[in-house]
């Protein structure tokens, strides 16, 4: 079954044969064998909506039948010119310069590609640098390599290639904010731009932090004159409670970056949203202050499709109070964890749960285990963690639930 293919972040050698999935359905996983699993993980925090959603199935077959694929390049189409106006009239602020891509990790690299290109294009040639955080996970490409915590351990391997930016511990405290501004003081000449998961740091380790630290960041960024990026690929899209993160800071970034749910966990698509100013920034008499990067499938019809469909089903039903319920339901529910003496925090925040341990010892073990309860939920590092589609039922989320603690307190 594995003899040609070759599973993300997965040694292979040791890898027995993985589940075999057949059919998705609402918040379910039906595997070859017809076993059910109930999915807490919305397939990587792409199916908001839940599987198979029959609005978003009819809108893709309506574009395939049309238009599937056309380059970008020189021409556009009306999928793509639907969506950016689309996400343009529900981001804050003059976030209205849409710029598509395939995957969350591309559409970073954009991000950094476009800050550092707005301060080149000015002449100003020494703000090359992207400023991230310790706790922070921005993807698995090479520039985003670069930009995540270090030492969180997937990208250690690359240590010494890759290009060196400045990565700090989040300002959460007074104190480590006075450090923030004193290290702005010293190398705000050479920073491009502050990079950072607004409210949760998601695959870094689902760290929390208040609101109040993106008004302080914001505030800080204009006065060193450097540009504030926010990768919303985790948080964007109803993750947190409201549709993008930063809403509720009331802080509009100068770029912002979707992927996962953008398209309701259909098809991959992302998007690099930028301002007013960004964009002005790349217009010129010169060519080479165009913004080169364009890749193949960016702006996909039938990507384009799913996201305009996704999209409009938050119109469709109260996903709001369903989040909400979630959040409270999780909040009461894995509570009882923290009576473990293996168990270091629960923690909750919107349609994300997290329980973390001191260590997991055996993490594939646990993997089992939890599977054993007929639900898929995937721990990473020292974390269990629930991201489940905002339409779950009170039940199923209950089965998620209590999988989690079962596990802990019986193993």
């Amino acid at each position: 079954m594995l003899k040609n293919i070759w599973l993300p972040y997965t040694q292979m050698q040791t890898c027995n044969n993985p589940i075999v999935a057949e059919l998705t359905k609402g918040c379910k996983i039906t595997l070859r064998d017809g076993t059910e699993l109930i999915d807490g993980i919305a397939s990587w925090w792409t199916a908001c909506h839940g599987y198979n959603h029959s609005y978003i199935a009819e809108q893709v077959q309506k574009q395939l039948y049309k238009m599937p694929h056309i380059m970008f390049g020189g021409i556009i189409h009306e999928p793509a010119i639907k969506l950016s106006a689309k996400l343009a009239s529900l981001l804050p602020g003059d976030l209205n310069k849409v710029f598509f891509t395939e995957s969350g990790s591309v559409s970073v690299e954009v991000a950094m590609k476009m800050a550092i290109q707005f301060w080149l294009n000015q002449n100003h040639l020494k703000k090359t640098k992207i400023l991230s955080f310790y706790g922070g996970y921005h993807g698995d490409t090479m520039a985003t390599m670069a930009v995540c915590d270090p030492d969180e351990g997937m990208h250690q391997l690359f240590q010494g290639i890759l290009p060196h930016q400045h990565i700090i511990a989040l300002p959460k405290t007074k104190q480590l904010q006075q450090e923030f501004i004193a290290f702005l003081e010293k190398y705000h000449h050479e920073i491009a731009a502050i990079l950072i998961e607004p409210l949760v740091q998601g695959a870094g380790g689902m760290l929390i932090h208040d609101p109040e630290l993106l008004m302080f960041l914001r505030k800080q960024a204009d006065h060193f004159n450097i540009l504030l990026i926010f990768d919303e690929i985790f948080t964007g899209l109803g993750r947190t409670g409201s549709l993008f993160a930063c809403n509720q800071a009331n802080v509009v970034p100068d770029i912002i970056t979707l992927s996962k749910a953008l398209s309701g966990g259909t098809m991959a698509l992302a998007a690099t949203i930028a301002r007013e100013h960004i964009f002005n920034g790349f217009l010129s008499d010169k060519e080479n202050h165009a913004l080169m990067h364009g890749p193949t499938f960016m702006a996909n019809p039938l990507a384009c499709a799913c996201a305009i469909a996704s999209l409009e089903l938050f119109d469709q039903y109260d996903w709001k109070n369903n989040v909400k319920n979630i959040e409270l339901q999780m909040t009461a529910e894995l509570e009882v964890c923290r009576k473990l003496d293996i168990v270091k925090d629960v923690r909750v925040k919107g349609a994300i749960g997290v329980v973390e341990l001191h260590k997991i010892k055996n993490i594939n073990l646990l993997k089992n285990r939890l599977l054993d309860h007929k639900v898929w939920i995937r721990p990473f590092g020292d974390i269990i963690y629930l991201t489940p589609s905002f339409t779950i039922t009170t039940a199923e989320l209950t089965k998620l639930t209590q999988a989690i603690v079962h596990t802990l307190f019986y193993g």
